[in-house]
């Protein structure tokens, strides 16, 4: 029967030499705060009467503190990672020690229940409370020193020197964990920081060189081994000047992964791992502030839905949601293997997050009406869409059936079953298309717009351009192509794109939902475009590669591509909301009717040939297929202009 067994502590389960060898340290510590005690109380004199009592009351003192610091954990912990917080415990065992010594030379020695033994003076206490925390944090922060500063002086190891971008909280753990890394340690020479303030002074013991701009002069002057970026901590406009000139002067950047990239890796480890400059670094803006307490108002404790979870945007939406603690998480897909893999990957989470995977097509009426009565969902993030260009060209059918009836039976479905919020996710290839998958997402967004100002669901569109190495995006096309050693393939030397990482696009579709009121057309700000021949130059570069050594060839526009991407048309209104980040496009919504009309007579075309279904398109959608500057541009742009002043007036 175990409880007659006598339990050990679980301090004392665990002792071994290690153990023995720091209490044996601390109680020399011990012996020496007690004499330096005394010997400060009596005028830094040796005299006979203080001495007899420090050596009658000295090995009761020190076995006293010692079973207490034992016992709050002081002999289990490691020197070698001293931080604020071992100073906190320090002071906080101290003072127990103190205080339970107090009590018992008040009880029993000034009581005289042990005769023989002499009363401490109450001032050689406090005095060896003071002394005991000075010697031990002294020694124990010397000990770390030692380790750090100048153990890669002398150590046989490589030892690189590097200058740290941003001198804040995270820059000092960052200096800290890599100076006492144990295998290719760091010397740090000091940080660069745009801040004013901290320009000719040290932060956290180590000099602030300058501003972020003069890294590379520092590199020369000093012959830096690295510079080491915090991810997500400067634009990609500053990051891209800085990586120029920092490799120009003979360094190499590398990126310290933020809290949340570390958070959500694999790696295992007790230190950050640096990593190579990866290309949305270089394309990174300013990073996302959310209001988190409106995204969890309509997230926490609620079921969400998300379409196309398995897709790029979709599954990033969906980790995005777990953050914020939902009742229950939907992750619906037509695709198995994309299920299956973002299955695996939230079933591997620690605890396991509420999420149910559903295998459906947006398209089968049956299969959501009884996925929507089932789990009866609050909010419904509607990602799923055919989105490749050129492959939709080739499959108009496909691209009305899913982006445009699926949206309009998904839509239809979500007021019969009470959802509260429908947030459908566009993109800036859907103003002035040019090709299908872009009228077809047009189609869609003016749907839902119009749905919108019937139904007790708040319907919104966010729109937004080309997601950062999404599934089938440029990115990945050009790695692979350098890693088989060319050429990289572009269409033509003129063609921008917007560009926007998986992460930042899912953070502000929830953030373009918390403030949603209904009927809006949320669209994301993209930044500068960016030229694909120089997206395309600059992965050459981080491939380790000189531009030459890859050849670019020119293809030629494909069939529906546009050599820029819009994210307005021109008769909208770009309106400021409450987030920097986040623009409402306000135009006149089309009436219900006609967009109804509209579709089923696309529904009526399914069967078709692919030049029948566009010509079809070019019938229905005045906007679809129009070349810039062409007279037919400028009759659309005014006929909208005017509807959208028209509906401004009478909304205003």
């Amino acid at each position: 029967m175990n409880f007659l067994i006598p339990q050990q502590h679980p301090r004392l389960r665990h002792f071994s030499w290690r153990i023995a060898g720091l209490l044996a340290a601390h109680a020399i510590i011990f012996v020496l705060a007690y004499f330096v005690a005394f010997f400060i109380r009596n005028d830094f004199k040796i005299e006979l009467g203080w001495s007899m009592i420090f050596l009658h009351s000295v090995a009761g003192v020190v076995l006293l503190k010692l079973s207490v610091f034992y016992l709050l954990g002081h002999c289990h912990a490691s020197w070698k990672r001293v931080a604020f917080g071992d100073l906190t415990t320090l002071i906080w065992a101290t003072t127990l020690s103190m205080l339970v010594l107090a009590t018992f030379d008040s009880l029993f020695i000034s009581a005289g229940k042990i005769p023989g033994i002499q009363r401490v003076p109450r001032s050689v206490i406090l005095l060896d409370w003071g002394t005991t925390i000075l010697l031990l944090g002294g020694i124990r922060t010397l000990w770390r020193s030692i380790r750090e500063e100048l153990r890669p002086l002398f150590s046989r190891q490589t030892t690189r020197s590097a200058i740290i971008v941003g001198a804040n909280q995270a820059g000092e753990l960052i200096a800290r964990n890599l100076m006492s890394t144990s295998h290719n340690p760091y010397y740090i020479v000091g940080f660069v920081d745009d801040d004013a303030s901290l320009q000719d002074s040290r932060f956290a013991g180590f000099e602030v060189l300058g501003r972020v701009n003069q890294a590379a002069r520092e590199v020369s002057k000093r012959r830096v081994d690295d510079v080491i970026v915090q991810s997500g901590n400067i634009s990609g406009k500053v990051f891209r000047k800085l990586f120029d000139e920092c490799t120009e002067a003979g360094a190499t950047v590398k990126v310290i992964p933020a809290i949340d990239e570390m958070l959500g890796s694999s790696a295992s480890g007790s230190h950050v791992r640096l990593r190579s400059v990866e290309i949305k670094d270089l394309l990174r803006r300013e990073p996302v502030q959310l209001d988190a307490d409106a995204i969890r108002m309509l997230v926490e404790g609620r079921t969400v839905l998300v379409t196309g979870a398995g897709g790029s945007i979709g599954s990033e939406i969906c980790r995005q949601v777990l953050r914020f603690r939902p009742q229950k998480l939907l992750l619906v897909d037509q695709g198995e293997n994309a299920m299956f893999l973002i299955e695996q990957e939230f079933s591997a989470m620690k605890p396991l997050p509420p999420f149910e995977p559903l295998i459906a097509d947006i398209t089968d009426s049956d299969r959501i009406s009884q996925i929507l009565a089932a789990h009866q969902p609050y909010v419904i993030f509607h990602a799923a869409a055919h989105k490749h260009v050129p492959m939709m060209e080739w499959n108009p059918s496909e691209a009305i059936k899913n982006n445009c009836l699926g949206t309009r039976l998904l839509a239809r479905l979500a007021d019969e079953h009470g959802v509260r919020e429908f947030v459908m996710i566009s993109t800036d290839k859907a103003v002035n298309p040019t090709s299908v998958m872009g009228c077809s997402k047009l189609i869609a967004e003016r749907y839902v717009q119009a749905f919108a100002k019937t139904s007790q669901t708040k319907f919104i569109v966010v729109r937004f351009g080309n997601v950062l190495a999404s599934n089938g995006s440029v990115v990945p096309t050009f790695q692979e192509q350098i890693r088989r050693g060319g050429p990289i393939t572009i269409t033509d030397p003129s063609i921008e794109r917007y560009f926007m990482t998986i992460p930042e696009a899912s953070q502000l579709v929830l953030q373009a939902a918390a403030m949603a009121q209904g009927g809006e057309i949320f669209v994301l700000d993209m930044g500068e475009s960016v030229k694909i021949v120089d997206l395309a130059r600059d992965l050459i570069s981080l491939s380790g590669l000189q531009p030459d050594d890859i050849e670019i060839v020119y293809t030629g526009l494909r069939p529906g591509e546009k050599l820029f991407e819009e994210l307005y048309f021109d008769s909208e209104r770009r309106v400021r909301t409450g987030h920097p980040k986040v623009f409402a496009a306000m135009h006149r919504p089309e009436e219900l009717a006609a967009i109804e009309t509209l579709l089923d007579a696309l529904q009526e075309t399914l069967d078709d040939s692919p030049e029948v279904i566009k010509a079809t398109l070019r019938d229905l959608v005045p906007e679809y297929g129009i070349v810039p500057g062409s007279p037919r541009q400028s009759q659309a742009t005014n006929a909208l202009a005017s509807q959208t002043a028209d509906g401004l007036t009478k909304r205003d």
